[in-house]
């Protein structure tokens, strides 16, 4: 148990004024200097911070990956400029006075954007983008919770549950937040009272059975000209305010960005402290290897971010040669991995027999005294989450599992393709902090059928594709849905997608290759004398193949390119990319149901689709699209006959 910090608040209590109001003025000139900037909560907030940073939070500043620190999330991200100043006055070596003074300035290596980066030494996650942060928060407590139940042992809690601390400013939702069972407290002074903060941190800490929502009044601004009004939130106070907060406080109104003697010295102790706790939690794990040292060895491990080595071992080596929904396919490759691998963390928006992520014997992650009316019970260590009809939510909580430490968890998201539409900010935040998530979408095209354009994801492929740093995948049988997940798998400090069909699709042996995957596209089928390259995706990677057999009774010789992955195929080298499409030579058509956006990089025309889709059984849907292999092979003849009338048209993208 964690000694309380209250007498150490009281030997200090004659300090807390000066700390406080050199912070105020210290946000205040911080901002007044480029005239912009977000003073007003930081401001607000001050009280709140000395009792974290200096009373509460267990973290070491000289090592700030210390595995075993509390997680600090600041959801209301335009704020950042109150966890700056805390890093800076608690030690952390990057977060320099002349760092700090970067913020809104144009250096490009400030450490101080707009909003806090995970790239940044002291901080957990990028937060700014409404509701991220919170439910970052969730998954940092989930993983903490998980971790704690897997490894810690009577006597050496490895993993401490304090819990994660999400601070956000919010409107009065104490009700809201009783209702939903958790424990409520109010602090009436936020602004000066560090004592009664800390002792709501502490009671808040001491809670086993609920989250703890401590609702802190403050006064956004305060002792500004604008305190308490929305005028303080976004812009600098203007010169002469900043100068009278100063003269209100006993400060020089002629001196900018003083720190005195006295506050160095009140947050002085802080690098030290931090030390301590790195020897005593490292002692402590040495200790707990030697007396559980299989659980000791996969501890370290997972702490390195590493999976069993034989992880590749547990992917069939073959799969039925009968059609098979890449889907399933995807529910074979991946369940025995999770299943030996505890490292994954796997969920689902409510559906899980659509998206065949379970494996037998699964432990759902849960409370441990939770019983449910379905009677799907389970408890912390459980590693299957039903998430419920919240994709964003399931995103952005994954994204916190994922920060917890790089890749000693790797969440599993699963839904329908087109429901990650509603996830799309979450998957983009995850891609942007360089975490390995992985999205498992299915019902990927429009041969899903009857429930028609308002599941059929013409479009969103696009987005995905685009997305910086975000693995979009989309194999075409068994073979390539197993060489996706090895790619995501492999994929350290990137998210993927692997989006698979709900229809079943033929197997390609002898074409397909796993290993191909990783090359983001490779040739299928060769001619050496082709006139033109048929470029396969995903379920209708074998539309390709047989629309090149129909042309070939024309006495058109093709070739055939299956193309999972731009991303992967950007990473190939020059030679790589020619040799595989040679469209220096002929002509390159792709085959995909999909808005063609983006395919004009790789291809002279496409076979694609530029309205939503329709409610039809899968092979109608098809058909009624064109995606009738006379038809389509009539069409590239009919192309390759135009090119020859107008060789202008290499230059263009062609729908056809």
């Amino acid at each position: 148990m964690t000694a309380s910090a209250l007498p150490l608040v009281h030997k200090l209590s004659t300090e807390h004024d000066h700390v406080l109001k050199t912070f105020r003025l210290l946000i205040s000139d911080l901002c007044q200097q480029y005239n912009g900037g977000h003073p007003g909560g930081a401001i607000g907030m001050a009280a709140i911070g000395v009792s974290l940073w200096k009373y509460v939070m267990s973290y070491a500043p000289l090592s700030p990956d210390f595995f075993n620190r509390d997680r600090f999330v600041l959801s209301n991200g335009h704020t950042c400029l109150f966890q700056y100043t805390f890093l800076h006055l608690s030690g952390y070596r990057a977060m320099t006075l002349e760092q700090l003074k970067s913020y809104h300035s144009d250096r490009v290596d400030a450490l101080c954007p707009g909003h806090p980066e995970i790239e940044h030494e002291g901080i957990e996650v990028t937060t700014g983008p409404l509701g991220q942060g919170v439910a970052n928060a969730v998954g940092l407590a989930m993983a903490t919770k998980n971790l704690a139940a897997t490894f810690n042992k009577p006597g050496f809690d490895v993993i401490t549950c304090d819990g994660s601390v999400d601070l956000t400013n919010t409107e009065d939702i104490n009700a809201k937040m009783r209702a939903c069972n958790w424990d409520v407290i109010d602090v009436e002074d936020g602004c000066f009272d560090i004592e009664g903060i800390v002792a709501v941190l502490e009671k808040a800490r001491a809670s086993t059975d609920k989250p703890t929502f401590i609702n802190c009044h403050t006064v956004i601004g305060l002792g500004s000209k604008v305190a308490g009004q929305a005028a303080a939130h976004g812009a600098a106070f203007g010169a002469a305010d900043v100068a009278a907060q100063k003269i209100a406080y006993g400060f020089n109104a002629e001196e900018h960005f003083i720190i005195s003697d006295r506050v160095r010295a009140f947050f002085a102790d802080l690098p030290a402290r931090g030390e301590a706790l790195v020897r005593e939690w490292n002692q402590l794990v040495d200790t707990y290897c030697d007396n559980y040292p299989e659980l000791g060895t996969e501890f370290r491990s997972r702490m390195r971010g590493e999976l069993p080595g034989n992880w590749k071992d547990l992917i069939p080596a073959s799969f039925p040669e009968t059609p098979t929904a890449t889907r399933a396919s995807s529910g074979l490759v991946f369940t025995p991995i999770a299943e030996k691998c505890r490292s994954f963390m796997v969920g689902t928006a409510d559906l899980s027999p659509s998206v065949n992520m379970a494996w037998p014997r699964k432990v759902d992650f849960q409370p441990p005294g939770l019983r449910t009316a379905c009677g799907i019970n389970g408890e912390y260590r459980g590693r299957y989450i039903h998430y419920g009809v919240r994709e964003h939510a399931m995103a952005a909580i994954s994204n916190g599992m994922a920060a917890y430490a790089p890749n000693a968890l790797i969440p599993v998201t699963s839904s329908f393709f087109m429901f990650y539409l509603y996830a799309a900010p979450a998957v983009r935040m995850g891609a942007l902090q360089h975490l390995q998530v992985i999205h498992a979408a299915t019902h990927d095209s429009i041969g899903m059928g009857e429930d028609g354009p308002t599941h059929q994801p013409i479009e969103l492929a696009s987005l995905f594709r685009a997305m910086p740093n975000i693995l979009y995948i989309r194999p075409g049988d068994s073979e390539e849905t197993a060489g996706a997940w090895i790619a995501a798998i492999q994929a350290k400090r990137t998210p993927s997608i692997i989006s698979t069909s709900r229809h079943k699709v033929p197997r390609m042996k002898g074409l397909t290759r796993r290993d191909g995957v990783a090359l983001g596209a490779y040739v299928l089928e060769e001619d050496t004398n082709a006139d033109v390259t048929l470029i396969g995706v995903g379920a209708e990677l074998s539309f390709a193949l047989e629309v090149a057999d129909r042309l070939k009774e024309q006495n058109i010789a093709s070739r055939v390119v299956s193309f999972p992955c731009q991303r992967l195929f950007e990473e190939q080298s020059l030679e790589y990319k020619r040799a595989t499409l040679q469209r220096h030579r002929i002509p390159a058509v792709v085959i995909e149901p999909y808005a063609p956006n983006g395919w004009e990089r790789y291809a002279d025309a496409g076979i694609c689709l530029k309205r939503f889709g329709h409610s039809l059984p899968g092979k109608a849907a098809y058909e009624f699209f064109g995606y009738d292999i006379p038809v389509m092979a009539v069409k590239v003849q009919r192309y390759l006959s135009k090119l020859k009338e107008d060789g202008l048209l290499r230059h263009e993208f062609v729908d056809l």
